[in-house]
């Protein structure tokens, strides 16, 4: 992972399937999050209220909906790095208005041991 994936300004993109469904613009981190303003593009609307359900979730602190909401998520779409890299592992909130949070991972979570 280098400085620059976490540099302002710095486009990390959202895929479902082939096409690109968002542009993650970085405009700070606090890590382990990464926030990000999103431009959304043609694909992403049939996405927006699986968002809005995992947003849902974590007002109300329903973790079981929100791991569910995760897992959907990851199942659907794929995140790249600004160089184009895959994204291993992810955990992405966009909410309403425009802004998103994300942490990553290098490797892929091991969901076998949880």
């Amino acid at each position: 992972m280098t400085n620059a994936n976490l540099a302002t300004g710095s486009v990390w993109r959202l895929h479902h399937r082939d096409q690109e469904v968002a542009r993650l613009t970085v405009t700070g981190a606090d890590m382990p999050w990464t926030h990000a303003d999103v431009e959304t593009l043609p694909g992403f609307e049939e996405f927006r209220p699986l968002f809005a359900e995992q947003e849902r979730a974590v007002d109300e602190e329903d973790w079981e909906q929100i791991d569910a909401c995760d897992f959907r998520i990851r199942s659907a779409l794929t995140m790249t790095f600004p160089d184009g890299s895959p994204v291993a592992e992810f955990m992405l909130h966009i909410h309403d208005d425009g802004t998103a949070g994300w942490r990553w991972h290098d490797e892929p979570f091991d969901t076998a041991n949880q």
